[in-house]
């Protein structure tokens, strides 16, 4: 008989945000198949279980696999790891998962700590629909893309992002999606645990002066307006509204109120185009 690939949920943060089931598990297995082993390691030697490891990450997946395959095929129990939260959630252990069902193996989850089920779950804003988007992409124009695409979804959004890139995700969103509510957690279930809640704008201006660290998860309010105005649109309105004699502030106001977008942005951008037309 084949063996089964279990499919382990491990801290977060606190070592203690894992299931007596899963200690059991890790025990009895074979092996355990880690994203890092060095890291796994310590929760290991925290609970005493000296069960053999070996790496699997995203730059091994291709060759480490079929081996492991091979080993539950032929009745061995494995345990599959990522560093913390659940395999396969924007974390190595996709391919595994699809090579062992192909091969006939029996897959078991089970369930435990995951950032994405945590900030969402202490966000505040609507659970009911949400949609999960990873981390987003590392170039600008790439990620403005990707926001351009959710500008109009009405469900909530969560993203995981990397603490270098944070405020331009978060300028970003701004600019893309409007002056919408967010949440931006950091480091949770560690020592720094942290929750900022507000509008972007809030967000932006309180974390300017700051230097971020940590594990990042951002939670956006969905669309409340399913024509929600794009750029081009915007900046004929603003056209229009001024050639009729309305000043600035007035028109980001208005504009503001009208499209659920930013003050800021429409005022910086009503400031933009008095300035090309001055030239």
């Amino acid at each position: 008989m084949p063996g089964i690939l279990y499919v382990v949920a491990t801290p977060i943060g606190n070592l203690e945000d894992i299931t007596l089931r899963a200690l059991r598990i890790l025990k009895e297995v074979d092996l355990i198949a880690a994203e890092d082993t060095r890291h796994t390691q310590i929760l290991l030697n925290h609970y005493d279980i000296h069960t053999p490891l070996t790496s699997y990450h995203e730059h091994n997946e291709r060759t480490k696999a079929q081996p492991l395959v091979e080993r539950l095929v032929r009745g061995e129990n494995v345990a599959l790891l990522c560093d913390a939260g659940t395999p396969a959630i924007a974390d190595p252990g996709y391919r595994l998962v699809i090579e062992a069902t192909r091969a006939g193996v029996r897959v078991i989850p089970l369930p435990g700590a995951s950032a994405l089920a945590a900030v969402l779950s202490a966000s505040g804003l609507p659970t009911d629909r949400f949609v999960f988007e990873g981390f987003l992409p590392a170039k600008k124009q790439e990620r403005k893309t990707k926001l351009q695409a959710l500008r109009n979804e009405s469900r909530t959004l969560v993203f995981y992002e990397a603490p270098h890139r944070l405020m331009e995700s978060l300028q970003d969103l701004q600019q893309i999606l409007g002056d919408r509510e967010i949440v931006v957690a950091r480091e949770v279930s560690k020592v720094y645990e942290e929750f900022l809640r507000g509008t972007l704008d809030k967000i932006i201006a309180q974390l300017a002066e700051q230097t971020v660290k940590g594990e990042i998860t951002l939670v956006v309010r969905g669309s409340t307006n399913e024509s929600s105005v794009s750029e081009k649109e915007l900046e004929a309105e603003i056209q229009q509204l001024a050639e009729g004699g309305m000043g600035i502030k007035a028109i980001s106001e208005f504009l503001s109120d009208r499209y659920h977008v930013s003050k800021r942005k429409v005022y910086q951008m009503a400031l933009q185009l008095r300035k090309s037309e001055g030239s």
